[in-house]
């Protein structure tokens, strides 16, 4: 490893301990080469290393003179240049960097709170706009009191001398916050050791080179999106281009045409992303699309699907691309990022089960092996356990969780053989390489993003009050190749004989879009006391599931979203879904656009256009974050309006009538152009909402006059 980092610098350079190391000899060696670019509305920022720099100096030379070394800073910034330079500032300062989502207006604050007060920040680093905004989003919370340095306002000087703060290998650099649990978010503690070594594994079975080009849409504050897409670029001293996420989710065909357009190399996502493209992108929009360069798409992050890659090569296959370039991998936030996967040169898709794709080995320093999580032995070759983690990757601990830290980093096997990290995911080994199978604890995987069931379970007994406030289980099921979200719930014996069967669903799939933006796939509303338990009174989520998918449960109602799409088909008499695109006048009033919402809502969400109430929220009728993009899509398309629509309108304007008087005067305003206006000119605020489902719909929210 000591021997592949000094090759990384062609300069004489003493072993490097931290990414302050390599930055400072990039800036020596090529400091005017551009590192970074982020594409956004439609134009590029630019960063080189000596730029990199010069801020994170400047940004560390602040925080060193209000005495912030060692302390905790929180990180709030909107995917952009300016989050790379706060981080770098950070480790310049010997401050330990904690990257969080920005919060919005009206959002869910439970999550952010959680981490301010497990992590006990000293302050907060953003920028100028972010500031102004916090002073709302925050009003009457911790994060209100705690000081506040807009980064992008700093002065860089050159009189002021920047202060190295002497860091080891063993240096607490950043908390990795978990994404999941609602409540009881967890922060990693990555030390610069730990990075180093995960970058140099990811640079060696990447097999990058000086050569590569990455480009990355993915969220920057943890896992694949920050350690793969910026602190690898940063590592290797190759260039990276940048790309808001909601960029993707509004038009897939973008991160396509990124790799096309710089030639990059390297780039991937979760298997969601991959599914995204081929159901969403029409053949006639991929003509100069020229993918040829790309020679490793690497997928993770969630259940990777045979079909999905299969079809993806096929589909874009004619553009350049080559199924060979798949690469699966394994990691975990615990263990940095990066666990295994396979070398460059191998062909995935010869390579798989019928079901299950090999996500490779791990490198000669880091050991994987599979245990029986019962007993603590070792399986045998083939044999599904539990999968365990030794190496240097592998993190500190949770920040300030003792006994979760000795539980899950310092296991032990019955015959002993020294500490390892328990994933808690099950898989097996076949000659070497890792196939993932499941996972031991109940987390539910949508689109790459955790949830912890008992979160959605809590919301779901509270949405309605003839619902049992304990019995309910969350869990997902496959359809079409995509996890999908499933709940059942006792009702309460009181009100079982008459339920308002509707109402009741109504309300389920309305809270739960409300907390987590997610869409319900099914409900079943079960019998007082006929939910599976075990033996000491524990609900079996596992058998739930399969009373789900075989029928087996005791039922009272039932409902899915296939079903309620086929049913309000029948009672409707319409066909499949299909935006409007006709002629359209210069301004369109409030009643023309509320029937047009009241179509699409009634359509996308399988509801009869009856029942639409265009004075409530979008959200009670189980509107998701995605659903909430292709909205904006196709309203921006049907409006033709010259201004563009932000992607965060429907939460805004959070029902049918204040959408439509606000579209209404906007259309008066902004009379429509003879073209459609131009969708590259998209809001990136706020990604969280829509691609992460961390930052919930505003709970409780009053709708614009």
């Amino acid at each position: 490893m000591i021997k592949q980092q000094r090759e990384l610098l062609s300069i004489k350079l003493v072993h490097p301990l931290t990414l302050v190391d390599i930055l400072r000899a990039w800036t020596q060696e090529r400091g005017d080469s551009l590192g970074f670019y982020f594409l956004q509305d439609s134009k590029q920022e630019n960063l080189t290393y000596g730029d990199l720099d010069q801020k994170a100096r400047a940004i560390s030379i602040h925080l060193q003179a209000m005495h912030w070394q060692g302390e905790r800073i929180l990180l709030m910034y909107p995917p952009g240049l300016e989050l790379i330079a706060a981080i770098m500032g950070c480790f310049y300062a010997g401050v330990v960097a904690v990257p969080v989502y920005p919060p919005r207006r009206n959002q869910n604050m439970t999550r952010l709170l959680a981490i301010a007060k497990n992590a006990q920040p000293k302050g907060i680093l953003t920028t100028v706009f972010l500031e102004q905004s916090l002073a709302e989003v925050a009003k009457n919370t911790t994060i209100e009191a705690l000081p506040k340095v807009a980064t992008d306002a700093i002065i860089l000087s050159f009189g002021e001398a920047w202060q190295n703060p002497r860091l080891t290998a063993d240096s607490l650099a950043l908390l990795q916050y978990t994404s999941g649990s609602t409540g009881t978010p967890k922060g990693v503690m990555l030390s610069h050791g730990n990075l180093l070594h995960n970058l140099g594994q990811i640079y060696q079975r990447f097999g990058h080179s000086a050569h590569t080009h990455v480009v990355s849409w993915l969220p920057p504050y943890h896992d694949m999106g920050l350690i793969g897409g910026i602190l690898q670029p940063l590592y290797g001293g190759f260039p990276v281009t940048l790309m808001s996420p909601v960029a993707f989710l509004q038009k897939p065909l973008r991160w396509l045409q990124a790799i096309s357009q710089t030639h990059a190399t390297t780039s991937g996502a979760p298997n969601f992303a991959y599914e995204m493209c081929v159901r969403n992108i029409r053949l006639e929009e991929c003509q100069d699309l020229d993918l040829n360069s790309w020679e490793l798409a690497f997928t993770g992050a969630e259940p990777i699907r045979r079909d999905t890659l299969e079809r993806f090569a096929t589909v874009f296959s004619p553009y350049g691309f080559n199924k060979e370039a798949f690469y699966p991998c394994y990691g975990l936030a615990e263990a940095t990022l990066f666990v295994t996967g396979k070398t460059k040169e191998d062909t995935v898709l010869n390579k798989t089960t019928k079901t299950l794709v090999s996500c490779g080995s791990p490198s000669d320093d880091q050991t994987v092996i599979i245990v029986d999580p019962e007993s603590r032995k070792p399986c045998t070759a083939g044999e599904e356990g539990e999968i365990w983690i030794k190496g240097a990757s592998v993190a500190q601990g949770y920040w300030q969780r003792t006994e979760e830290t000795e539980a899950t980093f310092q296991a032990t096997l019955a015959l002993g053989g020294g500490s390892f990290l328990r994933t808690g995911d099950l898989g097996y080994l076949r000659s070497g390489e890792l196939f993932v199978t499941g996972r031991i604890k109940d987390v539910i995987i949508i689109r790459g993003q955790n949830y912890y069931p008992h979160d959605i379970e809590a919301t779901v007994a509270k949405s309605h009050p003839a619902l049992s406030a304990f019995w309910g289980a969350a869990f997902t099921v496959e359809v079409d190749g995509e996890e999908r979200l499933v709940v059942v719930q006792e009702v309460e014996r009181s009100s079982w004989r008459k339920l308002d069967q509707d109402g009741i669903i109504r309300a389920i799939r309305g809270a739960i879009s409300l907390e987590f933006g997610l869409q319900v796939y099914g409900i079943c509303l079960l019998k007082p006391s006929s939910i599976p338990k075990t033996s000491s009174g524990k609900v079996q989520r596992y058998v739930c599931r399969e009373g789900f998918v075989g029928g087996g449960l005791d039922v009272v109602f039932r409902w899915e979203l296939a079903h309620a799409e086929a049913q309000r088909r029948r009672e409707e008499n319409c066909q499949q879904f299909t935006p409007p695109r006709i002629d359209l006048p210069a301004v369109n009033t409030s009643s023309e656009i509320q029937t047009w919402l009241k179509t699409w809502i009634s359509q996308k969400l399988q509801q009869p256009i009856y029942t639409i109430d265009v004075n409530k929220a979008f959200a009670e009728y189980g509107l998701d974050s995605v659903t909430a993009i292709e909205l904006t899509q196709d309203l921006q398309e049907w409006l033709n309006i010259s201004q563009p629509l932000d992607v965060t309108i429907a939460w805004n304007f959070p029902t049918i009538t204040a959408l439509a008087n606000y579209l209404g005067e906007l259309s008066i305003e902004n009379p429509a152009p003879s073209q459609n206006s131009n969708l590259d000119n998209l809001s990136t605020t706020d990604i969280a909402q829509l691609l992460s489902q961390e930052i919930a719909i505003a709970r409780h929210r009053k709708p614009h006059s």
